[in-house]
């Protein structure tokens, strides 16, 4: 088997109307369902962990109530995916939803996004983390701009080790600096803090193979960010990085098979 006949698990994706706005690009970026699924299948991937945008859009005024309990009823009919619970602290509701949408088996954890639903993780992430902690649940989240900093995100995972957090897109920065997630999880004390490749700055020459030089590749976990961007991309990035086909099996899969124990009998074994 070569690395590309590996079947990819995508910790990090949506479905639903990219909603910033008339334009173009947010109709480029939007996806349903089927149109997820169907983006995995050419990036040979099988399993996907979507979270609905209409819980994360429009900016500040998202529907996240009714964006979760969309993709509770949406997720069990496809069993190429999985359900992240969104998580806004500005709206107690939805910690009552998250703690019964995580006892669903297609329920894999907490999605958060500090600048989709504006507030700093620095003031919330402690009510997070203690959430998450209670639950034994795993937290993905936005990262890397001015609500989101990676490094603000490690106190809370120090003291909660029963939390575990990815912090997504690997080089995502406001500063023109793309190692705030790697810096954060060198700083992890219990090892509990993890990040995805889905940042576009992926594409930047270099960056993966340094990430995986400086951590080494046991908590990288592939995410494309899809529909926003191309999964194929994304993929290609992997495949062709310039690591071991091994470090490319634990970035693609493993690692996720690993982190959300997965059974080979859960994850479909072909990507079509």
């Amino acid at each position: 088997m070569t690395v590309s006949d590996i079947q990819a698990i995508d910790v990090h994706a949506h479905y639903g109307q990219y909603d910033q706005g008339p334009d173009l690009i947010s109709t480029f970026m939007s996806g349903d369902a089927q149109r997820v699924i169907d983006l995995a299948r050419l990036a040979q991937t099988s399993l996907t962990l979507v979270s609905p945008l209409q819980a994360l859009m429009p900016r500040y005024h998202a529907d996240t109530l009714g964006g979760n309990e969309h993709a509770a009823h949406l997720v069990p009919k496809h069993p190429e995916l999985r359900q992240w619970v969104v998580i806004d602290p500005l709206k107690s509701d939805t910690y009552v939803q998250a703690e019964q949408m995580l006892a669903s088996p297609c329920c894999v954890g907490i999605k958060i996004h500090p600048e989709e639903h504006g507030y700093p993780i620095k003031e919330h992430g402690r009510q997070i983390f203690e959430f998450a902690a209670k639950h034994h649940a795993i937290i993905l989240t936005h990262s890397g701009e001015e609500n989101s900093l990676p490094e603000e995100f490690v106190p809370f995972a120090n003291d909660f080790p029963e939390a575990r957090v990815i912090l997504a897109h690997i080089g995502c920065t406001i500063d023109d600096d793309p190692g705030h997630q790697v810096r954060a999880m060198q700083q992890s004390t219990h090892g509990n803090i993890f990040a995805d490749t889905s940042s576009a700055q992926s594409i930047v020459c270099g960056l993966i193979e340094w990430a995986v030089a400086e951590i080494g590749s046991e908590r990288i976990l592939y995410g494309t960010d899809t529909p926003l961007y191309f999964p194929p991309m994304q993929r290609a990035r992997i495949d062709r990085a310039q690591i071991s086909d091994a470090d490319k099996q634990r970035i693609l899969r493993d690692n996720a098979m690993k982190l959300f124990q997965f059974s080979d009998a859960e994850v479909p074994a072909a990507a079509g």
